[in-house]
């Protein structure tokens, strides 16, 4: 008897299901804190990001953990990065329609995003691995790599997650 042929290669990773039922309500229920004015227990870790749907233009809300804050050309920027790819909503939306608002803590502040090339992604990532080592582990096995906690590793699956850099914008200063 002759063996099956072989499937092919998956071509990436595996991204995760978007996520139903009660795991999607557990997941959002950080947005009704931030909605409360509890922003500051998640310490800066997380942030309210409100973007415009770009099918119905109406406002939508999404909590997403802060990879790296800091500054650009002076102004406040966090980076973010998207654990289902390119097709998260909030993603597209914003490759539609670059301007949101992020609440971060009780703050308030007008951004623009700005994608980050693979490269960049890539050093990112090692570097959050290096501050956050089980985070950005568990963080790459959720998006499908297999990472032995070496820098290449970090680097190669970094590549492959879609980072959004959030600045703010000169009026909200």
């Amino acid at each position: 008897m002759t063996p099956p042929p072989a499937e092919p290669a998956a071509s990436g990773p595996r991204r995760p299901a978007p996520l139903t039922g009660w795991r999607r309500s557990a997941v959002r229920a950080p947005v009704q804190l931030f909605r409360m004015g509890l922003g500051p227990v998640f310490r800066g870790r997380l942030l309210l990001l409100v973007h415009t749907g770009h099918l119905t233009g109406e406002p939508r809300r999404t909590v997403l953990e802060v990879v790296e804050a800091g500054r650009v050309g002076g102004r406040r920027a966090w980076t973010v990065a998207s654990g289902f790819g390119a097709h998260a909503h909030w993603y597209r939306n914003l490759q539609e329609s670059p301007q949101a608002v992020v609440q971060a803590g009780r703050g308030y502040h007008a951004v623009s995003a700005r994608f980050l090339p693979p490269a960049e992604g890539g050093e990112l990532m090692a570097r959050y691995a290096a501050r956050r080592p089980r985070t950005a582990r568990r963080l790459c096995a959720y998006t499908g790599f297999g990472v032995d906690g070496g820098t290449e590793d970090y680097r190669r699956a970094g590549a492959a997650i879609p980072f959004v850099v959030l600045v703010e914008d000169h009026s909200s200063t």
